[in-house]
């Protein structure tokens, strides 16, 4: 009611409705890719599109794995990724002074780490046109021009100021560079001399006749091989920021390894309620050592990650993506290509339906490295490999929807046998994990039992309608349960609310029988 009823009238009083907080449905089909790329930032970026990426990390670069992973989910479906950039031991950002070798002139570093920073350049000159005329000192001005000889980009900036407290600072003008940064402390160097201007058609970045033509970038490193530790440092980076769903990890080149890995992207996964998308690997050249391998050596088999993974075999090949070329990439993961499927299969279809089948088709695939036949897909399925096979007339398709705890032995745990029943456990957890934070630190009571019941059964039922369940009717299709008889008083005084979530999944339709009959003809008795 208002705060004080003072004079004689009508009042109007805004009251909260109290029944069901709505819990919003959480994303599904985000795809985190970790792994080495030439050029780029080092920490998490969020992209929603292709041309983000190569607005960050350069054109699509057939040599990096994980830059035809992005290129391939984006071209089957995906729409949101982030990306980590895994950096190993030992790698270096280049440098470039402007200027003799002295310790006041300006020193440039590379945006980032990696031998891409040697194809850096740079000019300086005078050009009055392009100097700030009403700055008081134009003595200490000074117009940069940067270039990526490589990846043809370039940046010019102007009326730069050598006075390190002017708003044109070269640390202050270079911080909107995509190339480039200045070195500590060296805001406040002296003005760089200006480079020759180069002959009439003679492009000044190229021109090695002329005496300092231009600056050049030295002392980029990659580094040394990728390995192990350099993934997990990755994998912190994701799970200080998550929001993702989908786990993709590259390895530095095509038909390489990371097995090494998977065991802390596993956890990582469960962590973090996401699915592990897992590359055959290299080992696997036919059916015969995929089947040894996925038996007695795969990382993940028999661990508590296999539920929250998925193996697909074998290998791609697929059109080389880069635009002056032409030609095929073999040996290509297929990781990318999978997350765009699944993130194409959330939206048409639902979290709930098996990304695998007749609609389940590649973009951008050529061939598939290992041809199979039934029989031998009959020999990988049940270890819990995804086979990818062509089929003429239907072209090259997903055609398997088992994790990797989904193999028919007796270990293995038949409750998270399929793909989509265990991403749809996941986004179930994540919407009722961020749904009921409102929960916490209410009265424990009856009142709040039925504001669960009502919040929680709402978001159900709504997934129920879409289709997402089993069962005729609700009652049939889900339970949730909050109430005295699962929050006893020793719960209630130890501070415990208990919500139980019950589903009854969809199970697809993984062998289809046809049962044939001949009917005699008319029989009179």
């Amino acid at each position: 009611m208002p705060a004080a009823l003072t004079f004689p009238g009508v009042y109007v009083d805004e009251v909260p409705s109290g029944g069901a907080r709505p819990i919003a449905a959480a994303p599904t089909s985000i795809g985190a890719f970790v792994g080495p790329v030439p050029k780029g930032p080092t920490d998490v970026r969020h992209i929603t599109s292709w041309d983000d990426f190569e607005r960050l990390y350069g054109a699509v670069d057939a040599a990096s794995p994980l830059s035809v992973a992005v290129y391939q989910f984006f071209l089957n479906g995906g729409a949101e990724a982030k990306i980590v950039r895994v950096l190993p031991a030992g790698a270096k950002q280049a440098t470039m002074k402007l200027g003799a070798d002295a310790d006041n002139v300006p020193e440039l570093l590379a945006a980032s780490p990696g031998a891409w920073g040697k194809s850096l350049r740079a000019r300086v000159d005078y050009t009055p046109t392009d100097l700030d005329p009403t700055d008081e000192h134009p003595e200490q001005l000074y117009n940069l021009t940067v270039r990526d000889v490589t990846a043809k980009q370039q940046e010019r900036f102007t009326s730069i100021s050598i006075d390190p407290k002017s708003k044109r600072s070269i640390d202050k003008v270079l911080a909107a560079s995509k190339l480039v940064a200045v070195a500590k402390d060296k805001a406040g160097a002296d003005r760089p001399a200006a480079n020759p201007q180069a002959k009439d058609g003679t492009d000044p970045f190229a021109d090695v006749s002329a005496a300092k033509s231009f600056y050049k970038a030295a002392n980029g490193t990659d580094g040394g091989a990728q390995a192990a530790p350099d993934y997990v440092a990755g994998f912190k980076l994701l799970r200080l920021i998550g929001g993702f769903n989908i786990l993709c990890v590259l390895p530095a080149v095509h038909g390489g390894d990371v097995e090494a890995a998977l065991p802390a992207a596993g956890r990582l996964c469960i962590d973090k309620r996401a699915f592990l998308l897992v590359d055959p690997p290299a080992a696997w050249k036919d059916i015969d050592t995929a089947v040894t391998g996925v038996v007695n050596a795969h990382p993940l088999t028999g661990t508590e990650f296999a539920k929250s993974a998925a193996v697909y075999f074998p290998r791609l090949t697929i059109a080389d993506p880069t635009p002056t070329k032409s030609g095929e990439i073999p040996d290509v993961a297929p990781c990318g290509a999978v997350a765009g499927l699944f993130a194409r299969t959330d939206v048409q279809r639902g979290v709930w339906k098996a990304p695998a089948g007749t609609g389940a088709g590649f973009n951008g695939v050529n061939s598939f490295g290992v041809p199979m036949t039934d029989p031998e897909n009959g020999r990988l399925n049940p270890l819990g490999v995804n086979c990818l096979r062509s089929f003429p007339g239907l072209g090259r398709l997903s055609w398997g929807a088992r994790t990797m705890a989904g193999g028919d032995a007796v270990l293995e745990d038949p409750s998270w046998r399929y793909v989509p029943i265990r991403r749809l456990a996941l986004f179930i957890e994540e919407s009722l994990y961020v749904g009921t934070k409102w929960v916490v630190f209410e009265p424990n009571d009856g009142s709040l039992w039925s504001s669960i019941r009502l919040s929680v059964g709402a978001f159900m039922n709504r997934l129920f309608r879409q289709g997402a369940f089993q069962g005729r009717t609700p009652k049939d299709a889900f339970l949730v349960k909050c109430d005295r008889q699962n929050n006893l008083q020793e719960d209630i005084d130890r501070g415990i609310v208990n919500i139980l979530v019950g589903f009854a999944p969809l199970k697809p339709a993984e062998f289809v029988l046809l049962h044939i009959q001949q009917l005699p003809g008319d029989v009179q008795t």
